[in-house]
């Protein structure tokens, strides 16, 4: 009887286990399902209206003038990638200090209330950051628009500090749960051979937990090459080459921008700026996850 009893739990359980390997590979076929969808989709959309412009115009166009066919967007191409490169460049040293606070150095209750401060920035929606740039960051730029003789508005700064506001919480979490992962015997092995706390931290620990930063990184440029909302607020919407104080429109700027009004090889381009930012995330993505598994980190192995 007892035999039967746990006979039938254990098929029981079998059971269970086998539907929820059943519901997971149902979901992950979906998650392939959906971007193959995605994929067609911005292509069908999107492709029409480079190939009518012609990828090298398109791509290396500098004149943005939907009222006489010309549809070139590398200045919101560079615009783009200077305002993400210098975001995450200075985003990225300092999420990951404070991830080490955080982490290994602050107290219990700072450490607490800080990761409470930074859940609610990450909640914050892009628009209250795109009023905050407006009205506290914007003004304290325009003294130096004046001083270097150049007229006051939105810029290539204002939206650099906005976008580097909005993907330090996103760096810090994930920095900080990696640095966590890595298993304590590592730093307690350096201490051992006679390194300092801060030494264990920075040679042993932080190195270690490079995949997880990584992955904070990836998420940061994500989040900085697609934001929109805040960035329109500040950055100005002129179509011209990045400088860093004058105004600059970024690819997903356009988009909301002139959508609503636009028609035909209008609508068309504005869909091909989405492509190219569609396969530009994809490069992105691709090309950090195979520096990753070529130099996987202490952690990993």
């Amino acid at each position: 009887m007892k035999r039967l009893f746990f006979s039938g739990r254990v098929s029981a359980r079998s059971m269970v286990e086998r539907v929820m390997e059943l519901i997971f590979t149902a979901c992950g076929f979906a998650a392939i399902v959906c971007v193959v969808c995605m994929t067609a989709y911005m292509i069908i959309s999107g492709g029409p209206g480079i190939a009518k412009v012609g990828v090298v115009g398109f791509l290396f166009g500098r004149a943005w003038m939907p009222n006489f066919d010309q549809f070139g967007i590398l200045s919101m191409i560079a615009s783009s990638l200077v305002a993400t490169t210098a975001a995450v460049l200075i985003a990225l040293p300092i999420g990951v200090l404070v991830a080490v606070f955080l982490a290994k150095l602050a107290p219990g209750r700072v450490a607490n209330a800080l990761r409470a401060v930074i859940d609610l920035l990450a909640g914050i929606p892009s628009v209250v950051y795109g009023l905050l740039g407006a009205t506290l960051i914007a003004p304290m730029i325009y003294s130096v628009q004046t001083a270097a003789g150049l007229p006051k508005g939105g810029c290539l700064l204002s939206a650099v500090i906005i976008l580097v506001i909005m993907i330090l919480p996103t760096i810090i979490s994930v920095s900080e749960t990696a640095i966590r992962a890595v298993p304590k015997k590592y730093e307690d092995a350096s201490l051992a051979l006679g390194s300092t706390k801060l030494q264990s931290i920075f040679r042993v620990t932080v190195p270690a937990a490079k995949s997880g930063i990584a992955a904070g990184m990836v998420l940061g440029v994500g989040r900085a090459i697609g934001e929109a909302m805040a960035v329109m607020m500040v950055a100005g919407n002129a179509v011209m080459m990045p400088e860093l104080l004058s105004p600059v429109r970024l690819l997903t700027v356009s988009i909301p921008m002139e959508w609503a009004y636009s028609t035909g090889l209008h609508r068309q381009a504005l869909s091909g700026i989405g492509l190219v930012l569609f396969f530009f995330i994809m490069i992105v993505n691709i090309l950090l996850n195979r520096v990753l598994k070529k130099g996987g980190g202490a952690g990993d192995r």
